[in-house]
């Protein structure tokens, strides 16, 4: 018996050759088709793209190990959901949650005040959205809503097991008892800890009239179009316009977050690194269902446009509600895009 090492999309299984392995083949066909919307799964559960991945890898590593046992009293799907979050529950034992710096508890921020970087902070991070299949499991098990950065931060608020049973009751649709199997627990329990995590959903999540333009209709797209042109062109005063009366701006790893389109605008005139027109070029792109932007920034000593951030955008009817910008430039990756924007002819 010779071990060797199979991809599953991006997830590499560990698999044991048999003389007649049509049974593992079978079941690595079948896993294979949902690594996108367990991904999405672990993301909801933990907050964070790079542990997502990695709980996602252990998860088919555990599936391969215990298959001889599945019985196929379940689907496979449903059985590897059942792994993938008792995959996360030990994973998130003694971690802290994942916020964003609107959702530390502090006030509003000046935005002539310093600002200052936060690493040991776990901060939330973004989905890329799957591009290479409209079809993909994920657009079908979980809508938009429930990748949503709102959603997400505002999971962060509850347990994990709170979490875990509001994940797969509200999002998955599973009934009571089978949630209560998966979890080792009663049913009793499960309804106890849903009704607890919806409460507290209710007072920190994102609110039924908080509804947002999808990425690919026109109004976004133009919104989309106006703020990449509004930062390219170093037009503050045209960005100003494009925000909501109320609208929100964060960028961890900074703790800061500001409200209000002056606000946003004073921030980007005394804190942005750019200084004219052309310093900054941006790619549109989605993330959590959402329209996104990745930020190349020009390095002066070089010229070379360098990957800086990855902003999501909430865009509501009346213009851009919600910013995120996150300073990762190790998403760019993650998001199938360049570190660097080749030089173009001015």
């Amino acid at each position: 018996m010779s071990v060797w090492l199979r991809k599953l999309g991006e997830v590499t299984v560990l698999a044991h050759t048999l003389d007649d392995d049509s049974a593992e083949n079978a079941f690595l066909a079948d896993a294979q088709r949902y690594r996108r919307e367990l991904l999405a799964h672990c993301y909801r559960m933990t907050g964070s793209l790079h542990d997502a991945e990695d709980l996602v890898q252990e998860t088919y590593l555990r599936a391969w190990k215990s298959y001889k046992g599945f019985q196929g009293k379940s689907s496979v799907r449903t059985w590897l959901y059942r792994i993938a979050t008792n995959t996360c529950l030990t994973s998130l034992e003694g971690r802290q949650r994942r916020p964003l710096p609107s959702g530390l508890g502090t006030p509003k921020s000046d935005p002539t005040d310093e600002i200052v970087e936060r690493h040991e902070v776990p901060w939330l991070e973004p989905l890329p959205d799957p591009h290479d299949d409209p079809t993909d499991p994920s657009t079908i098990v979980g809508s938009r809503e429930s990748v949503r950065l709102a959603f997400v931060a505002a999971l962060q608020h509850l347990s994990p097991r709170q979490r875990a049973v509001l994940v797969l009751r509200d999002v998955l649709q599973w009934k009571a008892a089978e949630v209560a199997e998966a979890l080792g627990t009663s049913t009793a329990a499960v309804n106890s800890l849903l009704q607890r995590a919806r409460a507290q959903l209710d007072a920190v999540g994102p609110s039924e009239d908080d509804a947002l333009v999808a990425p690919e209709s026109p109004e976004s797209q133009d919104l989309l179009d106006r703020y990449i042109k509004a930062f390219e062109a170093y037009d503050i005063d045209e960005l100003v316009k494009l925000f909501t009366e109320e609208a929100v701006w964060e960028m961890p790893p900074y703790d800061t977050w500001y409200q209000g389109p002056e606000a946003i605008g004073m921030l980007s005139r005394v804190k942005c690194p750019a200084e004219k027109p052309g310093d900054m070029r941006l790619i549109p792109t989605t993330a959590n269902g959402q329209p996104a932007a990745a930020m190349y920034l020009r390095n002066p000593d070089t010229g070379v446009h360098e990957a800086f951030q990855l902003h999501v955008l909430d865009v509501a009817p009346d213009g851009i509600s919600h910013v995120v910008a996150f300073l990762d430039a190790s998403l760019f990756e993650k998001f199938g895009l360049p570190a660097t924007l080749e030089t173009t002819s001015s």
